[in-house]
């Protein structure tokens, strides 16, 4: 069994009415037709997440001889920065 939650949510007057009137449609709660609305509107956020795809890149080189990226200075040398 679900365990059900007790909580105060300030919603708008309009879009209250409108679950209101599809609740006697379905013969539902409120609660249960705004349950629904929230569970499929996350699902929806978390599919449309789920389908970007990030591009892949790939380099067969590598970093020029000499080249150390943990080297502040060097690396402005490299790249025509003055140093401080």
């Amino acid at each position: 069994m679900k365990r059900r939650m007790r909580t105060t949510v300030n919603i708008d007057a309009e879009l209250l009415a409108a679950a209101k009137l599809q609740a006697a449609r379905t013969h539902q709660t409120i609660g249960s037709v705004i349950e629904d609305a929230l569970r499929r509107a996350l699902q929806q956020h978390d599919e449309s997440r789920a389908a970007v795809t990030l591009p892949e890149f790939r380099y067969a080189g590598g970093l020029r001889d000499g080249v150390d990226l943990l080297d502040r200075d060097a690396m402005g040398g490299l790249l025509g920065e003055s140093s401080r």
